[in-house]
């Protein structure tokens, strides 16, 4: 069960980079409807992250399964990149977001 866990924590970390770096892709395509879509499901990302404590409900469901805590318990990531995958992707999220106010503005 926890390599199914993994393996679905794994696909949806994937889309939500690809939705992460198409935001500002969109944008510069002058592609406002795409963008706020997509900035939308980021946004209720971020509102399920608040809710459960800034925490994936699936690390939590993962968490069941084994007594390993280190940063790539619940996903196929390396170590270093799940450690810090909220900064690096926040910053990109926040950077992208920019960007597309910024360009959808002009």
């Amino acid at each position: 069960m926890l390599r199914v866990i993994k393996l679905a924590h794994t696909v949806v970390w994937a889309l939500l980079v690809a939705v992460i770096l198409a935001i500002p892709v969109m944008a510069w395509q002058e592609r406002p409807a795409a963008t706020a879509v997509l900035s939308g499901i980021m946004f209720v990302e971020g509102l399920v992250l608040v809710v459960n404590g800034w925490r994936c409900p699936l690390t939590d469901l993962a968490a069941r399964y084994t007594d390993d805590r280190r940063a790539n318990f619940d996903i196929y990531l390396p170590l270093w990149l799940a450690a810090n995958n909220k900064r690096i992707f926040g910053s990109i999220l926040a950077a992208g977001v920019m960007f597309s106010i910024w360009r959808l503005a002009r």
